[in-house]
């Protein structure tokens, strides 16, 4: 795939760019090793306050940032400019709390036999991200603040078809006064991945994206003995019980589900509703994904914009046929309209059975499968029946029934009454082929670093 930006809504081509070579690459992680051993002596007041300038850079560039996002990648205004907040919220939360996150943990001395002991938090290196293009801004901020907070330095690889976002990201940074080599970007095509992570003087790395992707790099990392961190995919059930708010529950579910044009990881995807309420549910759901506007994402008006790639929209496009095909009903949707760009109408299918496509592979657009289930015990069984297992959510007000589905339902998040979502102050991540390691809050931030156990006789 060339390293282009191509507008998703029009398929115009606006803007090529060449991958560096070789000796380029060479040459910039020599830089990022360099620079490491001098960044990592930073005091946290230092770099917390080079993380502040740079949210802050990014916050009074916020509209020119979004038109940049929506171009190369689709997402509405709206979700565009979301997603520059999100950062620039995460950005602060890491200056403000990395300190106290990174302090000395200390234990029982006695206990050990020494005066004095404790784990010591220190940086790894230079730290390779391997990102997506879905949230071509947050997914990099989610993995580089921490980083840099916890004092090492980032080498970027983003996706092909968001080269102008990474590269902004690249100068955010140096002009927000981190070093030269704390954060790089490298526009590289895929096969000069595995030399780079194989470089002695990369230490780590980080992927969000897809499972085959996770499994690449995992194989290559575990046979040079570095540590990943591994957000994959997502087929995140959303199941509904008869003591919720069914008003509620359909409308953040419909969100839920279209938010960033359907192309989210822990979008909810199998809508798992009790029997009792099923049918009064499935009629709020379908009148509000049909009530849903598509079109260009650069109109305020619009709901819903474009899949970011052809391939995208026509992989979707493929996984509703194969479903319609093996007897799935399609309540609404379920084509791409006769219209320039990639789009996908919102579709919402039901009669899901696993020899169907859809049962068992993520969808990344913007549809929904519904399944009727007869009681919590079949919920709770559906629900984990994926290979997947990032986030959940539950909708109900019992407080039993809450239990169970916190205690079993197979996933790294579960939100209950609400819609799975990421915050600064919690741990990001999932279970199953959904990936290992955590991002965001403390966990996230101690990823990348040697927790060193100092004692002292």
């Amino acid at each position: 795939m060339a390293i282009a930006t191509i507008n998703p809504a029009t398929g115009e081509t606006l803007r090529t760019f060449e991958p560096i070579g070789d000796g380029e690459v060479d040459r910039r992680v020599a830089l990022a090793a360099s620079a490491f051993r001098d960044y990592r002596t930073v005091d946290f007041k230092q770099r917390a306050a080079w993380m502040h300038a740079a949210a802050g850079l990014l916050r009074a560039e916020r509209d020119r940032v979004t038109r940049l996002v929506t171009t190369e990648m689709g997402k509405t205004l709206a979700a565009a400019r979301c997603e520059v907040d999100m950062c620039v919220r995460e950005m602060r939360f890491f200056a403000d709390h990395s300190e106290e996150f990174l302090a000395d943990a200390s234990v029982d001395g006695p206990a050990v036999g020494a005066r004095q002991a404790y784990a010591r938090y220190q940086p790894l290196g230079p730290v390779l991200g391997v990102m997506p293009w879905n949230f071509p801004l947050w997914q990099v901020i989610r993995f580089a603040a921490p980083a840099l907070m916890a004092g090492n330095v980032c080498l970027l690889k983003h996706a092909p078809n968001v080269p102008q976002t990474a590269l902004h990201l690249d100068g955010l940074f140096a002009r927000a006064g981190f070093p030269g080599g704390c954060v790089q970007v490298l526009l590289i095509e895929p096969e000069q991945v595995e030399p780079l992570l194989r470089d002695r003087r990369v230490v780590a790395a980080t992927l969000t994206g897809s499972e085959a992707a996770g499994r690449s790099i995992a194989a290559v990392a575990g046979w040079e003995i570095k540590k990943t961190v591994l957000e994959l995919g997502g087929s995140d059930p959303y199941v509904v019980m008869p003591s919720a708010d069914l008003g509620e529950a359909a409308a953040v579910g419909v969100t839920s589900r279209v938010q960033n044009n359907g192309q989210s990881c822990f979008a909810a995807k199998r809508f798992i509703v009790h029997d009792e309420v099923y049918d009064d549910f499935a009629g709020l759901f379908v009148a509000l994904m049909e009530s849903l506007r598509l079109g260009d994402p650069a109109d305020e008006a619009t709901d819903v914009g474009p899949l970011a790639t052809r391939r995208g929209r026509d992989h979707v496009e493929s996984q509703v046929a194969n479903a319609a095909g093996c007897g799935a009903r399609v309540l609404c949707g379920g084509v791409s309209p006769d219209m320039p760009g990639w789009f996908y109408e919102p579709t919402v299918i039901t009669g899901v059975t696993p020899e169907m496509r859809v049962f068992h592979e993520e969808v990344f657009g913007p549809v929904a499968a519904l399944y009727r289930v007869a009681d919590i015990d079949e919920a709770i069984a559906l629900a984990n029946a994926t290979p997947f297992g990032l986030g959940a959510a539950a909708w109900t007000d019992d407080v039993a029934e809450r239990e169970r589905l916190v205690s079993e339902i197979e996933a790294g998040m579960v939100y209950v009454n609400g819609m799975v979502s990421a915050y600064p102050q919690l741990p990001f991540g999932g279970v199953k082929n959904s990936g290992y390691g955590r991002e965001l809050s403390a966990y996230g931030i101690r990823e990348f670093c040697n927790a060193k156990t100092v004692w002292i006789g």
